[in-house]
């Protein structure tokens, strides 16, 4: 019994340093970078990990907002995002109450279409899009950020949405068409009030998918009055010198909005995301 009793306290132990350890990976790199952006950059140039040799203040957070771009780099990816975000759930939902709930020719191969792109990396498609949008005319315009945005999270969202729109009893759909709804009032109605759990955790990806962009950013824009957030912060880093006071204060700012959006949608964002992953 002792030695039942041992080897369980000490599996207990084992379990605990481990979740004390994945807690340090997973916080760690954000206490630091928050004690990084109070810190003096005098000091993190002479040795990064001497946060404390000087006070801590909100300066850094002062210069970079009042003496930068940021405010407006800061807008530019609020307006991209926000619109990105609402685009890729209505057009998402519409894709998927047709795939989830009506049959027609084609209809199988746009999913496999949709998982195929789920599949091809990001980064290859880069130069074909960057074409694309030179000869559209969509470069240096938020209006190309929005559209390359809510192209690459349509397929997750959409796929993502069938899953959870298949979980929906058909009776219900029966009922409100017997009472003479259209498709379209059943969308709308039924369908999307339903979907709600799915719907917060599609808002949460496509917010993320639009805020924390770079490269695409960084390849069509270059007017300097339409760069977002995660260009802006980027030119902080110099060829010789980097104020990573600035830097990081500058990235705790754009973690902010993010930290907004997943406490609104917490509560759903779990059941949703398991969910439409579940029954796709």
């Amino acid at each position: 019994m002792k030695t039942a009793s041992a080897r369980s306290s000490l599996l207990t132990t084992g379990r605990l340093l481990v979740l004390c350890a994945a807690t340090l990976l997973s916080v760690g790199p954000l206490v630091y970078m928050v004690l990084v952006s109070l810190a003096e950059n005098a000091y993190l140039l002479r040795n990064p990990l001497d946060i404390f040799a000087g006070a801590l203040s909100f300066e850094n957070y002062r210069e970079v907002w009042s003496e930068g771009e940021i405010p407006r780099y800061f807008l530019n990816s609020l307006v991209v995002a926000c619109v990105t975000t609402a685009l890729v759930l209505l057009l998402g939902s519409m894709m998927a109450y047709a795939l989830a709930r009506f049959e027609f020719p084609g209809r199988k191969v746009i999913m496999g279409l949709i998982l195929l792109q789920l599949m091809v990396p990001v980064i290859m498609l880069l130069i074909p899009q960057f074409l694309l949008a030179r000869d559209l005319h969509l470069l240096n315009t938020r209006a190309g950020l929005i559209l390359f945005y809510v192209g690459g999270n349509l397929a997750f969202i959409t796929f993502l949405l069938v899953g959870f729109f298949r979980g929906i009893p058909r009776e219900l759909d029966e009922a409100m068409h017997l009472d003479g709804a259209g498709s379209i009032r059943r969308y709308w109605s039924l369908i999307l009030p339903l979907s709600r759990p799915a719907l917060a955790t599609g808002a949460i990806f496509a917010f993320l998918g639009a805020w924390d962009e770079y490269v695409w950013a960084v390849t069509i824009i270059n007017e300097p009055g339409l760069r977002t957030l995660p260009v802006g912060i980027a030119l902080f880093s110099g060829a010789h010198i980097t104020n990573w006071g600035l830097t990081f204060a500058a990235s705790v700012i754009a973690l902010i909005p993010v930290l907004v959006v997943f406490l609104i949608f917490q509560r759903q964002f779990v059941s949703g995301i398991t969910s439409g992953a579940l029954k796709s």
